[in-house]
């Protein structure tokens, strides 16, 4: 009896190191001492992970477009000062809804949409330099949406986390 795939390297015949080195793109974070960094953020004297923010769209336009949301996502990355490293957008079915994530190097971003509601959910995560508030507008911009909600966590925020 043949035993059905369960992570991808088995499906392919290989090891997972070949998939993590041929299909994946690597992005090295090593200062110029050659030591690992932590991306951890400083401002206003407040050390943190990240900033991550959940945006909710009602009333928006093109959420069943998937070449719109690619673009939107790109130009975010772009703005933001990211590294992209991939993106993943599934399309349910023509005219229905969609949800992908746009990996960075430095977090992601991702979407849900429900357009026979109108509404759109993203998730906007980014550490070190980048700077995730500069996806708003951008998709304000790509969406038009109507009614926007927004809430802003500073992720990784403890008495932990010290400026060095």
């Amino acid at each position: 009896m043949k035993k059905n795939p369960v992570f991808a390297h088995e499906a392919l015949g290989s090891s997972p190191d070949r998939i993590h080195r041929n299909n994946w793109p690597e992005h090295r974070h090593i200062s110029p001492d050659d030591k690992p960094q932590d991306h951890f953020i400083v401002r206003d004297g407040t050390c943190f992970a990240g900033l991550h923010l959940l945006l909710d769209f009602w009333g928006a336009k093109n959420l069943d477009n998937p070449g719109s949301i690619e673009a939107a996502l790109r130009e975010c990355v772009e703005r933001c000062r990211a590294t992209l490293l991939h993106i993943h957008l599934h399309h349910f079915s023509p005219g229905g809804g969609i949800s992908g994530v746009a990996v960075l190097a430095e977090s992601h971003i991702s979407v849900h949409t429900w357009p026979e509601r109108g509404f759109a959910a993203f998730d906007i995560f980014m550490c070190g330099q980048a700077r995730a508030e500069e996806a708003i507008a951008v998709l304000m911009r790509a969406f038009s949406p109507k009614s926007v909600h927004i809430t802003e966590n500073l992720r990784g925020m403890t008495d932990h986390a010290r400026v060095r």
